[in-house]
């Protein structure tokens, strides 16, 4: 934001989650006037970015004020991966002129994502997901037209600022103090990532989370996610009852079987808990954390249509690993 926009320009933002709520937040510190779009209430929450609203309203933008379009790709605080395609399609009906900007913290790496080929001007993204590595990287990938804009831009930036950052990477630099454990980490993972291949990685994480919604669904609790067409393949969040707090259901699992879970954030604080399934992962680790989840909500009162664990386990049995590709 600070390297394309100006104090005052008008962004066009959509909430699917807390993340997204929290970038539109970001938006009005920086002086932006910002847009929100959406679905009211935690039901918004449930659901993914819908482009047709977008493009709807770039339409009755016929004086080009929008700058720029911010969507969540994967949405972390609900397990909601939106149709960035579909954004851009959107944006290219209403012959705008606005910049995509696309948050994919969660998601690179571990969910199917193109920067060119889906038309991006900015993707954001960082190390403490899909990448396996702690927090502490963040990266940026540029459009021609983000790196125009940014020539404009008159934001204050001094340790974000594009300009630097480019010119220095020419040469294979950084104009900063490297982190540079990290990088050792990000060449490792890189390589275990691509040594693999992306469909394949792509493809278990799609496996994981179909195993885990086969047992959220066999206990007979929601899944955050309304839309199976945007489940995550990242994570999966699982709504508790009515009446029963979820944060208390996650004590208790934690404290007893020493498995921490994702807590809900925002709109859906303390009404649903989030199972992760990204990264350095694998079958067995899921089980148990399925079964301590199982066990954790049997022990807070809550009845079970039947064992997710089972279910789990006969998805996982009945649909082997996708094979490594060959080297």
């Amino acid at each position: 934001m600070v390297n394309t926009l100006s104090a005052g320009d008008h962004v066009l933002m959509y909430e699917t989650g807390h993340f997204a709520s929290l970038w539109f937040k970001l938006a009005a510190r920086l002086g932006i006037k910002a847009e929100l779009l959406g679905l009211p209430g935690a039901e918004g929450w449930r659901q993914g970015v819908d482009a047709h609203k977008i493009e709807e309203r770039l339409k009755q933008d016929t004086s080009h004020s929008i700058k720029a379009v911010c969507v969540v790709h994967n949405e972390t605080s609900t397990g909601v991966t939106s149709d960035i395609a579909a954004v851009r399609r959107a944006i290219d009906n209403a012959k705008h002129p606005a910049l995509l900007m696309v948050d994919t913290i969660s998601g690179l790496a571990s969910a199917d994502y193109r920067h060119d080929e889906w038309g991006v001007d900015v993707t954001v993204s960082g190390s403490q997901k899909g990448l396996m590595l702690p927090p502490g990287m963040s990266f940026n990938a540029l459009s021609p037209k983000a790196i125009e804009a940014s020539k404009k831009s008159t934001l204050p930036k001094s340790f974000w600022a594009w300009d630097e950052m480019l010119e220095i990477n020419k040469s294979g630099y950084y104009p900063y103090t490297p982190n540079t454990n990290l990088m050792y980490g990000l060449s490792e993972a890189c390589d275990m990532i691509l040594g693999q291949g992306l469909d394949v990685v792509f493809k278990r994480h799609v496996r994981w989370g179909e195993g885990v919604r086969a047992g959220v669904r066999a206990w007979g609790l929601p899944i955050q996610c309304a839309d199976p067409a945007l489940y995550s393949p990242i994570l999966t969040g699982v709504m508790t009852p009515e009446g029963v707090d979820a944060d208390a259901v996650r004590k208790i699992i934690y404290e007893r079987f020493d498995c921490s879970l994702g807590t809900g954030l925002g709109k859906v604080k303390g009404k649903m808990f989030r199972i992760g399934h990204l990264g350095d992962c694998n079958d067995l680790t899921l089980i148990a954390a399925l079964s301590a989840c199982e066990m954790g909500l049997k022990l807070s009162g809550v009845q079970l249509n039947g064992s997710g664990v089972q279910a789990a386990m006969d998805y996982f049995s009945a649909n082997p690993v996708p094979a490594l590709i060959q080297n």
